[in-house]
């Protein structure tokens, strides 16, 4: 059971209160109002407090229980409006389960016009509550869950809230089986109760990075031993310039000196680059042994993890040199979304952005509305259901499947010409906007759908233009060894219209040349 706790906070007037109350009953949890607390403690009213004190010895008071309520665990606690401003508070609730709630600008002046108690609202409420929220924006967009309020019931809230805490099992269907990706978070303490059932060898095999496994290699290794599994942790070296078969040789020497047999699993706990190394080695060693995926990254949960495919690069392409291995199960905890840098965000965006061209129209819309950096298992769920959809449908990439490579033939190169020290998702933005402009120059979508491509794309901050440093010359050659070449000519996924692309091997040299001049 998840023990820890639950924390709303948001612009005041936004229903933490309510909210919280329903939602601790709806949990059989305690509900604690910080304000309530405070008020309680100090013997006044919170405005009273204000008035009397000032607000600087209301926030060091308020910080103070931040500290006190976060030691303890299967709470649901209101936080005033202002507390999770200062980011020590939110550091000291780092391991509870942080909501913020939002509001129309309107609804919050209606919420909050017969209350005169409010001392940040005196005077002109509706432009006090204008430049608050202003203020206050960038504090809240840390916080990675957000939920709407507007015209719904503290109890529909509640059961919203719910509904996105609580983990999600997704089947995907395999030629010869299934698998579930697990989707939600606290999983990572749950690892070895997921694997446990499938009747795996005590030893198993933990691959990582000195940087993941810093973070979550000793929860993960405990939840393992917590069910009879006894995992030799091995680390490898972070970053895509090291997912090569010499990283993968490695790989087999240590599999060798932990014993592994036929049914020793092998797990690979990181991004994109430990998935696909430890996948390739899991593949091929004994002719194949079981393996298992815990993706840490966006990129990792909505892409690489996902399909059974997995390589180890050549220094004359990306992925020349893999296998389909299929997962028994992928572990996809969203908590390691929460602390995840910026642009290893951005770079999970770039493929979100992607499924929503290749597939799913409304998912592009509502990554258009967005306005905070927030990744709901809903999000991701539609994300992820875009590719299984594909591979299910084709699993060993003999057609259909090919359109998951949007933005990919030109990412690829890119991505060779900077000797893989460019982030994959980067690369990805840059080639979709690539394919789009290309796809609208020889008609095969129009100038809007290119236009709100590429504009998606900056809005998360990607760069839809190429380095300069690399000529139109050197990308079509460094093109010349992609996979996707079929009977000697390049076959291209280019977008149609927002949620549908096709497969092409007709455009003109000039054209392409002609697309990647524009793109600079």
């Amino acid at each position: 059971m998840d023990r820890r706790n639950i924390v709303l906070t948001g612009f005041m007037g936004t229903g933490k209160t309510s909210v919280g109350r329903a939602l601790a009953q709806r949990l059989d949890r305690v509900f604690v109002d910080m304000d309530t607390w405070l008020e309680e403690r100090e013997g006044m009213s919170i405005a009273q407090l204000f008035a009397s004190k000032g607000e600087a010895y209301f926030r060091a008071r308020e910080s103070a229980l931040c500290r006190e309520l976060a030691a303890g665990e299967s709470l649901v606690i209101a936080t005033g409006g202002g507390a999770m401003v200062d980011a020590q508070n939110r550091l000291a609730f780092q391991n509870a389960q942080l909501i913020c709630l939002d509001a129309r600008v309107d609804e919050i002046a209606r919420r909050l016009e017969q209350d005169t108690a409010r001392p940040l609202l005196q005077g002109d409420s509706r432009a006090q509550i204008e430049n608050l929220l202003a203020a206050r924006r960038a504090a809240y967009a840390q916080i990675a869950l957000h939920i709407s309020t507007d015209g719904q019931s503290p109890e529909q809230i509640a059961q919203a809230i719910v509904t996105r805490l609580a983990p999600r099992e997704i089947r995907v269907a395999t030629p010869t089986d299934a698998y579930t990706i697990h989707l939600g978070r606290d999983l990572l303490d749950h690892v070895g109760t997921i694997l446990q059932p499938f009747g795996l060898a005590q030893t198993c095999a933990l691959v990582t990075n000195p940087t993941v496994r810093a973070r979550y290699g000793e929860r993960v290794v405990n939840a393992l031993e917590r069910n009879g599994f006894e995992p030799i942790v091995i680390e490898i070296p972070d970053g895509e310039a090291y997912k090569n078969l010499d990283t993968a040789r490695a790989l087999y020497d240590q599999f060798i000196a932990a014993k592994l047999e036929r049914r020793s699993l092998v797990i690979a706990l990181g991004g994109g680059v430990v998935g696909d190394t430890a996948g390739f080695a899991a593949a091929t060693f004994l002719r194949g042994v079981p393996f298992a995926q815990i993706p840490t990254t966006l990129l990792a949960m909505v892409d690489s993890s996902i399909g059974g495919k997995v390589a180890v690069d050549h220094p004359a392409g990306k992925n020349l040199i893999g296998a389909f291995k299929f997962p028994l199960a992928v572990i996809a905890d969203m908590y390691a979304l929460d602390t995840l840098p910026p642009e290893e965000y951005r770079a999970g965006m770039a493929e979100v952005i992607k499924h929503g061209v290749i597939g799913d129209a409304e998912l592009f819309g509502e990554l258009g509305k967005q306005e905070n950096r927030e990744t709901s298992s809903e999000l991701l769920e539609r994300a992820l259901r875009v590719k299984i959809e594909i591979v299910e449908r084709d699993p060993f990439e003999e057609n259909i499947r090919a359109h998951l490579n949007l933005g990919h033939t030109f990412g690829q190169a890119i991505e060779r010409l900077a000797n893989y020290q460019m982030r994959h998702g980067y690369a990805v933005a840059m080639g979709v906007s690539v394919a789009a402009r290309l796809a609208a120059n020889v008609s095969l979508c129009d100038a809007t759908t290119r236009d709100e491509i590429i504009s998606l794309y900056e809005k998360f901050e990607l760069s839809t233009h190429l380095p300069r440093e690399f000529p139109p010359e050197q990308i079509l050659d460094a093109m010349g060894t992609d996979k996707k070449i079929h009977k000697g000519r390049l076959r291209l996924i280019l977008p149609r219209e927002i949620g549908r692309v096709e497969m092409v091997s007709d455009v003109a040299g000039a054209e392409i040349a002609r697309a990647l001049q524009e793109s600079y």
